[in-house]
């Protein structure tokens, strides 16, 4: 596996997440960003299944996502 580096939030507080990047073998995305804690959105959410998590990206990180930008992102 192989990963492209798509983009980084360039207002994050800390210069680290959100991140994006692809698997250039299988087109899928990874994404790095904020843990949600919060429990109410947690209780909305509901269960989360052993090995996942539910991660918050700012909006303004889509100008990242292949799709938006004219990339169907199926890798190579």
């Amino acid at each position: 596996m192989a990963l492209e580096f798509l983009g980084k939030d360039p207002d994050s507080p800390n210069g680290g997440s959100p991140t994006f990047w692809r698997d250039t073998e299988t087109g899928d995305l990874l994404v790095q960003g904020w843990l949600v804690t919060d429990r109410s959105t947690r209780t909305e959410i509901g269960k989360i299944p052993d090995g996942e998590e539910v991660v918050r990206i700012p909006q303004r990180m889509l100008q990242f996502m292949p799709e938006v930008n004219g990339d169907p992102g199926h890798g190579n």
